[in-house]
């Protein structure tokens, strides 16, 4: 969720004027000090009143006191990506807000309120292929240039499925020498027993030299273009950008059924497969890792379907209709 706002605020920023609330914020984003709630008494000058936009309960309920308690002009807006059903407390809060924006149809469905469903976006200026290709791209990020890469990038813990990833290369990779692994990613203080049980089991394959943990990495774009394939295993996910962020460099996609996976991976972009199922993540990889052409096909595919949908500018646009509906029915 921090990484969609942290892209998106800047967005719309460039449309109308927003500001960040809240600890830890980048540099770059325009944000407020907590002194600046005290001018929500006055109107806004060309709107008739605010619009606090919210993305949790702790964000909800202040948003609450400004409003009823403390008589502010203010209309509230939530964002909503959980995937379960909402606790008492959060159905009240959710309740109380003017305007309801759901990430995808699947969170849309445990919402008991009217809503909007509005997908994430990402920038498609920095996730983009790489001009000389990936081979190029590999050579960039210090991998074997001449080897197809197929990655799993986010955190490594269970529930990312980074054990079914590796799994999967162990079972396939020794049948494919023309391919090589890699998982970039943090294991966060918690999780780093469970990534060196995942390092102990490819070395006792004798695959360390073709399934690479490359760690964490701020400009994670250059890794994405330099895959020839994204594997996305998660067990349970509220939303999921990285697929996303795959097709957008160019590259195909196999993904579990979580979040919006199968709302991103269609047309022909990759393959979606049940969550917690090692043995079909394997089987919907292979093919790709035997045919080129079908491989390259789904590649172009992925790529116009981003370009054409996954706009930040598209999600920013529809966001803003939102607000814009509400200040006319002021």
């Amino acid at each position: 969720m921090t990484s969609t706002i942290i892209q998106l605020v800047p967005e719309q920023a460039r449309r109308l004027p927003v500001a960040a609330l809240g600890p830890g914020l980048p540099a770059h984003l325009p944000k407020m000090r907590w002194s600046g709630l005290l001018q929500f008494w006055r109107r806004p000058k060309s709107r008739p009143f605010r619009i606090w936009h919210a993305r949790r309960n702790v964000e909800m309920l202040p948003g609450i006191l400004l409003r009823d308690a403390l008589r502010m002009p203010l209309r509230l807006v939530f964002t909503s990506a959980s995937q379960r059903r909402h606790t008492g407390y959060t159905r009240w809060l959710i309740g109380r807000m003017d305007a309801v924006i759901a990430t995808s149809a699947r969170s849309g469905a445990y919402l008991t309120v009217p809503h909007t469903v509005i997908h994430h976006g990402i920038d498609l200026a920095r996730f983009r292929p790489h001009p000389g290709g990936a081979p190029a791209a590999r050579t960039e990020v210090g991998l074997d240039s001449a080897r197809r890469t197929v990655g799993c990038f986010g955190r490594v813990r269970h529930q990312k499925g980074t054990d079914l990833f590796v799994e999967a290369m162990i079972a396939l990779l020794p049948h494919h020498s023309g391919w090589q692994a890699v998982v970039a990613g943090r294991a966060t203080a918690e999780h780093v027993a469970f990534e060196t049980e995942l390092k102990r089991r490819v070395a006792a394959a004798g695959l360390s030299d073709r399934i690479l943990f490359v760690g964490e990495h701020r400009d994670i774009e250059r890794w994405y273009r330099a895959l020839d394939l994204f594997v996305a295993p998660q067990r349970w996910e509220g939303f999921g950008l990285t697929p996303m962020e795959a097709m957008s460099c160019g590259v195909p996609v196999v993904a579990a059924d979580v979040g919006v996976f199968s709302d991103v991976v269609t047309d022909g972009c990759g393959t979606i497969v049940p969550p917690d199922d090692l043995p079909a993540l394997a089987a919907a990889i292979e093919p790709f890792l035997d045919d080129e052409p079908s491989r390259a096909q789904a590649a172009d595919a992925a790529l116009a379907k981003a370009r054409a949908e996954f706009a930040l500018a598209r999600e920013a646009d529809e966001i803003i209709a939102v607000y814009e509906r509400l200040w006319a029915s002021a």
